[in-house]
């Protein structure tokens, strides 16, 4: 049987086109990388040259004295430079394992079982999306304080752990990528829910989950106290780099 050749035709870029492809990447890729371009410049300027306004982007008189005063800085802290890592890279390393887990099981929930009411909970999730997460400061703090949380680990990874974008991504990528029949077939062959999750599921969500991991690990080493810790101790390695 001879098959029409238009089936197999090959779409391809004119060069026009694909110039002005990788155009749009590099200008895309200049945006993203200038904000950190300017700080590595920016610590090389000399203090008169930091307080100018509007400020410049190149340096004028390169220094070192920065680098060479952040040591004596780091060394008259009240508390260990390493405590603020080790407080942000726990931080980090919790808050985003549970988040993954809380998120792909939600989506889980919402995409594939038949839960009564998951599509309203789903609009719900939805309707989080267009909330600030500075919003929710007050009703966080006023929790905590019930729950006598104040200045404990929890204020930094209970709020993360709900993410309404982890558990939408998640969602969205399970509709399309985890077939119903695949999962009626493991049932049939007698797996239970948390077999099809782990063993199934998660294999499949891995581009979705290590999406989630690379974002949710991000945020959650830059987090800073957000009124709810005080305690020096617990603080972050992102707090204390800002204030020295």
């Amino acid at each position: 049987m001879v098959k029409n050749r238009s089936q197999y035709k090959r779409y391809t870029r004119s060069r026009a086109g694909s110039f002005g492809y990788f155009l749009i990447l590099a200008l895309a890729g200049i945006f993203m990388v200038f904000p950190m371009l300017y700080c590595i410049i920016t610590s090389f300027k000399p203090l008169d040259e930091l307080l100018i306004f509007p400020p410049r982007f190149f340096v004028a008189r390169p220094t070192l004295a920065n680098y060479k005063a952040l040591p004596s800085l780091l060394s008259n802290l009240q508390i260990p430079i390493s405590r603020y890592v080790f407080n942000s890279l726990f931080i980090a390393v919790v808050s985003t394992f549970l988040s993954i887990i809380a998120g792909s099981l939600a989506a889980f929930t919402f995409s594939k079982s038949k839960v009564r009411g998951r599509k309203l909970l789903f609009a719900i999730v939805q309707i989080m999306l267009l909330y600030n997460a500075y919003t929710l400061s007050v009703p966080q703090y006023l929790i905590f304080s019930y729950l006598k949380m104040i200045d404990t680990y929890w204020v930094y990874i209970l709020p993360a752990v709900p993410s309404a974008v982890n558990c939408f991504l998640m969602k969205q990528f399970m509709d399309v990528s985890v077939p119903d029949a695949l999962i009626e077939a493991a049932r049939i062959d007698g797996a239970g829910v948390i077999r099809i999750y782990w063993k199934i599921i998660m294999p499949i969500m891995k581009p979705a989950w290590m999406t989630v991991l690379l974002f949710s690990f991000q945020g959650m080493w830059s987090a800073v106290p957000n009124g709810t810790v005080f305690s020096e101790q617990l603080k972050t390695l992102p707090y204390v780099m800002s204030s020295v």
